[in-house]
């Protein structure tokens, strides 16, 4: 029961980030950042994936590709199988660059799966905290598993980490 209040906070922290975000950030949208995960198995306090992703830039259209770890700490209890991140990216200007996503990003996460699953990540951090991997990732993955608590999401070049 304590887990479900849990979830049900951090559900509504993510929707308030959502619907708080001002309208004129969708100036500074960047991007989308797709990452695809290994298997995660649930440890009760936490978890860790590592990850391949490819950030798909606007202007001028190129793509650049990081390795990357997801680090979960708080409830994390289950199985799931491989899986699919995706997030729209903010910057503070247009210049963006090969290494541009690279560095720490911590937030808000929650994920539930009963066969198919959803998750939901708000992230803020990378090169002097000037990226936001907003407003919501959508997470996809297949198997059973509750998961509710902070994250913490290390990008690096691919081969860096």
């Amino acid at each position: 029961m304590q887990a479900l209040r849990y979830l049900a906070a951090i559900g509504a922290s993510v929707v308030l980030c959502a619907v708080t975000s001002p309208a004129q950030a969708e100036r500074f949208r960047v991007g989308r950042l797709l990452c695809s995960s290994e298997p995660r198995v649930g440890l009760v306090l936490g978890s860790t994936q590592a990850l391949r992703c490819v950030f798909n830039a606007l202007r001028p259209p190129r793509q650049y590709v990081y390795e990357g770890r997801i680090r979960r700490v708080g409830v994390d209890i289950g199985v799931t199988s491989a899986g699919a991140l995706s997030w729209a990216v903010f910057a503070r200007n247009s210049r963006i660059g090969p290494g541009t996503l690279r560095g720490s990003y911590v937030g808000a996460s929650g994920n539930f799966a009963f066969g198919p699953g959803l998750g939901a990540n708000v992230l803020v951090g990378g090169s002097r905290r000037s990226v936001m991997l907003q407003p919501i990732s959508v997470e996809r993955s297949i198997g059973l598993n509750l998961a509710a608590g902070v994250t913490h999401l290390t990008l690096g070049p691919r081969g860096g980490l």
